[in-house]
């Protein structure tokens, strides 16, 4: 007869008094009532509750808290289910807590770091769930010896990029341009940003990591949960494995002044040649200069109707001389000149990149929570051909013909290239290496709620993108993990997600790094407990 070790033994037990205790609650007790009960039978740090760290929707702050992480108005409305509880937890105890209880209760967990979920994955869910807020977990420790940095999953952007700045003036981190991104969702789905043409992803310099999986146990290194994971989280997604606690990246280094620019082109003056010439250009050109074109519609000035302004905007490693010199050999089109480039210390240029006021000081890379003020939607594609520029003055016209302005559908065509073309394109999950020219961002905006406004809108972007087809690298259309869309394709809520049910996006973000992430979700989370809407699935 075969008895149980001693370790596996206490664990039942303890599972079964908790099982006991919860269900020993008075019946007439709500859901989310039932959760903090849950809370306080966990093991906790020095006596304290574990619920003093949660809220729930009979609380005054509950909607504060939950809107404090919501950055999509379209998933604050009325019919847009609330979670039973937040748990803004403050040490490794209250989340393992939230984990137990969770599972007990057999309520999905959403795991937030800054809120930035183009479809709301980290605060929404179609069945009952409890939502994990890393926000306390933002603790940043830069060692300068070895150039590296422990980040919390709960910091933000803006939070590193301060803390790198007060210690060097010639380091940074080559991650995304806005500011209140959390580092949590940001690294684990690649983290893009302007130095990617330099040194590529963020995810091409994280060096370590720490994991606490659906048992709660807690992984401190790259070793204790293996290469495959640490591969795995490091693009696919880190919230289909478990709760990401922090993560070791290796700074990079920058001059201590860099160049950034913004010039703006409409079609009269010349748009559609300068964008046809800056798809030859930009992805080749020297990796110190990354330029971003951003592409809209608006109303002409002089004559009735509207037309297309292109702005170009770039970001240079190194100074105005230099630079021109570039542009005058590569792309001496564009008709740069030294008065149109502004000279900035790095952490200056991000407040640049990130919109904010010129002399805005360095200190509002800190904020972290957004004023919500209007509803969106946001898809990606990845363009593998140059577009000719029959193809481009189409394209700008079907902008046109799909902004009813105030409102419109605009885009960000960001360049590819430089290191981005030397990194294999299964050395992480991020498939979108070499082969591409450059990535599209599609954005829709309105400002006025509604579900038959919601539809209106929605139904323009889908149509927009649906006349992107013929431009757009095929088979699979490929789409950017952090940029999630839906409309690409989900699964049924529950733990029931299937391999061939979830390859339609899965394809899509990951192609042939897809198969490899199931396999690792198999092993590491094999009742599929983190799991949403695009989640990783088991593979049976």
């Amino acid at each position: 007869m075969k008895f149980l070790s001693r370790p596996t033994f206490l664990i039942i037990i303890i599972y079964l008094i908790t099982i006991k205790r919860v269900n020993s609650s008075p019946p007439s007790l709500s859901v989310p009532e039932h959760f903090l009960r849950c809370l306080d039978t966990q093991p906790s740090d020095h006596g304290s509750r574990n619920s003093i760290t949660a809220v729930i929707p009979t609380n005054s702050s509950f909607s504060t808290n939950l809107m404090n992480g919501v950055r999509n108005l379209r998933f604050a409305s009325a019919s847009t289910r609330k979670p039973e509880a937040i748990v803004a937890a403050v040490t490794e105890t209250h989340i393992r807590a939230t984990i137990s209880c969770c599972k007990l209760l057999n309520l999905e967990l959403r795991i937030r770091s800054g809120g930035h979920d183009y479809e709301g994955f980290s605060y929404t869910s179609p069945v009952p769930f409890v939502i994990l807020d890393m926000y306390n977990f933002n603790n940043i420790d830069i060692n300068m010896k070895d150039e590296t940095v422990w980040i919390q999953s709960g910091a933000s952007l803006g939070q590193l990029y301060y803390n790198i700045a007060s210690k060097s003036k010639v380091h940074a981190f080559p991650a995304g341009v806005c500011p209140k991104v959390g580092a949590g969702g940001h690294f684990s789905g690649g983290g893009f940003g302007n130095l990617m043409r330099k040194y590529g992803l963020s995810i091409d310099h994280i060096i370590d990591a720490q994991i606490m999986d659906a048992n709660g146990k807690v992984y401190r290194n790259r070793q204790a949960m293996g290469e495959d994971v640490f591969w795995a989280i490091r693009g696919g997604g880190g919230g289909s494995y478990g709760v990401i606690l922090a993560w070791k990246i290796k700074l990079v280094r920058v001059p201590e002044k860099v160049t950034v620019f913004k010039l703006e082109r409409t079609v009269r003056e010349g748009a559609v040649d300068l964008v046809h010439k800056w798809q030859e250009v930009a992805p080749v050109i020297d990796r110190d200069l990354f330029i971003r074109l951003e592409i809209k519609p608006i109303n002409r000035k002089i004559s009735k109707g509207k037309t297309i302004k292109v702005s170009f905007i770039g970001m240079f490693l190194g100074l105005p001389e230099r630079l021109l010199n570039i542009t005058k050999q590569s792309f001496p089109e564009l008709h740069l000149t030294k008065s149109d480039c502004m000279v900035k210390k790095w952490i200056d240029s991000t407040v640049f990149w990130a919109n904010y006021p010129e002399k805005a000081p360095i200190e509002i890379l800190n904020k972290r929570v957004s004023t919500n003020e209007y509803y969106w939607k946001r898809t990606s594609d990845f363009v593998q051909t140059p577009i000719s520029k029959q193809g481009l003055a189409k394209i700008f016209q079907t902008m046109i013909d799909h902004s009813p302005l105030p409102r419109r559908v605009w885009m960000q065509w960001n360049a590819w290239g430089g290191k981005m073309g030397e990194i294999a394109s299964d050395a992480t999950p991020f498939v979108h290496r070499g082969g591409n020219i450059f990535m599209i961002e599609h954005f829709m905006n309105w400002y006025r709620p509604g579900d038959e406004l919601e539809e209106k809108f929605l139904a323009i972007a889908r149509s927009f993108k649906e006349a992107m087809a013929p431009f757009v690298s095929k088979n699979p259309r490929e789409a950017f993990f952090n940029y999630r869309d839906v409309d690409i394709g989900i699964t049924t809520p529950g733990y029931n997600a299937t391999y061939e049910g979830a390859k339609v996006y899965g394809d899509s973000y990951f192609k042939g790094n897809y198969l490899r992430l199931v396999k690792i979700k198999a092993r590491f989370d094999r009742t599929n407990f983190f799991r949403s809407q695009q989640g990783i699935p088991v593979l049976a």
